[in-house]
């Protein structure tokens, strides 16, 4: 039964993956786009999300000043909310809500992208963060499922939303790498070009 379980997670994924790839091929190709002005015109990328998201966003600060899988120039990217020290001065100025959009209005100039990793586009610190953002003049990515909640609603026509089509948070998560993934690949084909092929 257990088994049988595991099994039926997997096939979850994969399916839907396979059945909303080409619906959101479009929006995660107009993401690496709004990455890639940013990075070529002198931008930075600032990054977050909360819990299991929070971490998403680290990842994709490591990718994307570490590398995926091409050697290629650092990118300037910054996970927010990986500093504790940080997070509670603000949050001992005021209110916890404002850690992140705090951070975006200290770092972030216009230019800048704030992409934001939520699973149900309803937290107040991130929606902050983004409200912060556009004060800044800056775009922003959001990563969202479950219909996008108010964080897919305040996004102006120069942002992009990426919306998983599931109601469940560990589908959206792995959907959410993948897309991450699937970023940072775009970046290096725009920036290197296509990967010679091995022999």
């Amino acid at each position: 039964m257990l088994a049988q379980r595991i099994q039926q997670q997997f096939i979850d994924s994969a399916d839907l993956q396979y059945q909303w790839a080409e619906a959101l091929a479009g929006a995660v190709a107009e993401a690496t786009q709004s990455l890639l002005a940013c990075v070529t015109g002198g931008g930075k990328i600032l990054i977050c999300g909360n819990g299991a998201s929070g971490a998403l966003a680290q990842y994709l600060a490591a990718l994307l000043v570490g590398g995926l899988e091409r050697s290629r120039p650092e990118l300037p990217a910054l996970a927010l909310g990986t500093d504790v020290a940080t997070l509670t001065a603000v949050a001992r100025r005021g209110e916890y809500a404002d850690a992140f959009a705090a951070q975006v209005r200290a770092l972030g100039s216009a230019g800048d992208v704030l992409l934001v990793l939520s699973s149900n586009g309803r937290a107040s610190n991130l929606l902050r963060a983004a409200q912060a953002a556009h004060e800044r003049e800056m775009s922003v990515i959001a990563l969202t499922g479950s219909g996008g909640g108010d964080l897919g609603m305040m996004l102006r026509d120069t942002d992009v939303h990426v919306c998983v089509p599931h109601e469940r948070t560990p589908r959206i998560h792995e959907a959410h790498q993948l897309v991450l993934h699937c970023l940072c690949d775009g970046l290096d084909l725009q920036l290197l070009g296509e990967q010679e092929s091995a022999g």
